[in-house]
């Protein structure tokens, strides 16, 4: 499997946010939510713009007071925080209106339990520096509790589940294997979550590799379903489309007498080619 950073459309929706941020003018709130659904790459795709810019990233965790999000905040820019709040906000304040950075902070379900995400409200007033709060499905809802903080929000972006398009273009960029378009719908209705979509191809790249297969089609692809994929009681072999299937040859076939899948696929083979007969 290639690594590579894949540019989903997620990825460019969040890419095209940030740079507005950059742009807005002075007297425009720069708050921005972005969430969706766990697994659907919001992490690594914050991760992957902040090593590219000029910027703090934060990961939130639970129980996480203001204190802490401060220390973690000076730590990421280089300073040393103080032992009291208001020293260390102060410290963070008078950094950022001489070096003006975006702060990204992860996981920002856990500041809205503990009432900590007031704090980011009032570092971004206090310096006008875009502040990105990256939260969970429900982050919304959640954030809705504080209307005086919604209310700075200038957009608010949802990371979406992947259709036939993002998965054709994940595949493209991550596995040198051809999926037909066929097993390429198969996919979008069994994983939209980018993790998921990764063991998965991960676990087809070592049984094509197994069993000498270069083309996966729907039936392949059926017979590794995440579900199965957890088992570590049944082994599970491709279906592939190879030169010998083309001319009707049973042997091109390695099949699991234990899926259900490949056994319902071999009868209505052997019935197609009986009748054929």
């Amino acid at each position: 499997m290639k690594k590579t950073f894949i540019k989903t459309k997620n990825v460019k929706r969040f890419v095209a946010l940030m740079d507005e941020l950059q742009k807005l003018p002075p007297n425009i709130p720069k708050l921005a939510l972005v969430y969706g659904d766990h697994g659907l790459g919001k992490s690594q795709t914050i991760q992957w713009w902040a090593d590219k810019n000029d910027s703090v990233y934060v990961r939130a965790t639970q129980g996480m007071t203001s204190r802490w999000l401060l220390s973690e905040i000076a730590e990421e820019l280089g300073e040393e925080p103080y032992w009291h709040t208001q020293e260390t906000f102060e410290l963070i304040e008078n950094y950022l209106r001489q070096n003006p950075k975006i702060i990204i902070v992860d996981e920002i379900d856990y500041l809205i339990e503990k009432h900590t995400v007031e704090t980011l409200r009032d570092l971004h007033d206090r310096t006008a520096c875009p502040i990105v709060l990256v939260g969970m499905g429900a982050a919304d809802k959640k954030l809705a509790r504080y209307p005086h903080l919604v209310d700075r929000l200038y957009k608010t972006l949802k990371f979406e589940q992947f259709n036939a398009e993002d998965i054709t273009e994940i595949l493209q960029q991550i596995t040198d294997l051809e999926f037909t378009p066929d097993a390429i719908n198969y996919l979008t209705t069994r994983t939209n979550q980018f993790r998921q979509l990764v063991k998965l191809i991960n676990k087809i790249e070592k049984l094509s590799e197994t069993n000498k297969i270069d083309e996966i089609f729907p039936f392949a692809a059926a017979c590794i379903k995440p579900p199965l994929l957890e088992s570590q009681k049944q082994r599970l072999f491709l279906l592939g489309i190879t030169e010998k299937y083309r001319k009707q040859d049973m042997s091109s076939f390695v099949i699991s007498s234990q899926c259900n899948n490949c056994m319902a696929y071999q009868a209505k083979y052997k019935r197609k080619t009986a009748t054929a007969k």
